[in-house]
């Protein structure tokens, strides 16, 4: 079995469309669980209407994920957002994947481009990352060695996916990569704005990942992956204004997130801890 986790936070434009992707999903034997942090906008009205066990926990996605994942009962877990979509052999290949030796496994993540400019870059810049074994994370693990590894770290809510893959690494885990199937990311930042104050929202935990980490990789403000031979000719032809935007947007990127690290008014640390119910509601 597989037990698929799903952390939402008023999540109800997009958890039907990442529900009924699993509807449609070639491997049958799963479960879903969605971990809610207290929505108001009937997410979890929504979950259950999809026949997913519920429960609420905060504050964050990885406190969330850990919670799910001791809820579960499969043999791996899958821990999907709630902004993506997923093609419909994702995990008959993650398990077949796993059957054959695979401790975790990278499902290729693409971004929807059509819903603005910076999703468009995004879509390309994701793109990059695939095969670069540096840009991508491991999101269906073998339950019993992501326990080995003490699942996310909980002071985390920022590139906590990378952290687990780097210890997963360093566990010996075998990786796998799905050729066929891909996440559908649907929830890239509707403009400008709403990606400035992501990132600087995100600020606080990064600090604290490359302080963990010393990941110097993540820590560029461009990616070297961008500057693929077959990235840029796609760029030069479909959209050539994206060679400078996509830098830009990056740069922009980088400039939010330094101003989140010296920002001390939004630290998760001086929230107080929401508690977590253990019944399924």
């Amino acid at each position: 079995m597989v037990s698929v986790v799903i952390a939402t936070r008023n999540s109800a434009r997009t958890l039907p469309y990442a529900l009924a992707s699993l509807r449609w999903q070639t491997f049958r034997d799963f479960e879903v669980i969605v971990v809610d942090n207290y929505s108001v906008d009937g997410t979890r009205d929504i979950a259950r209407r999809y026949g997913a066990r519920v429960y609420v926990c905060g504050n964050e996605r990885s406190r969330q994920r850990n919670y799910g994942a001791s809820m579960a009962r499969g043999e791996y877990l899958y821990f999907m957002d709630s902004d993506f979509i997923l093609h419909r052999q994702v995990l008959e290949e993650s398990v077949s994947l796993a059957s054959k030796g695979a401790d975790a496994v990278i499902i290729k993540n693409i971004s929807y481009p059509g819903i603005s400019r910076v999703a468009r870059a995004r879509f390309y810049e994701r793109l990059s990352y695939i095969g670069s074994g540096a840009y991508e994370v491991a999101r269906f693990i073998r339950r019993d060695i992501f326990y080995r590894v003490d699942g996310y770290d909980e002071s985390l809510y920022a590139n906590e996916d990378y952290d687990l893959y780097l210890r997963l690494i360093r566990a010996g885990a075998r990786i796998g990569w799905t050729k066929i199937s891909y996440e559908l990311h649907i929830g890239e930042p509707s403009d400008l704005k709403e990606f400035i104050v992501k990132n600087y929202y995100y600020g606080y935990s990064l600090k604290k990942y490359f302080k963990k980490t010393g990941n110097a990789l993540h820590a560029l403000p461009l990616r070297h992956t961008y500057l693929r031979k077959d990235i840029v000719s796609t760029l030069a032809r479909r959209w050539p204004l994206g060679l400078i935007y996509i830098p830009l947007l990056r740069i922009t990127q980088g400039l939010s997130v330094l101003v989140g690290m010296i920002n001390k008014s939004h630290r998760q640390n001086d929230v107080q801890m929401k508690p977590c119910k253990n019944r399924p509601l």
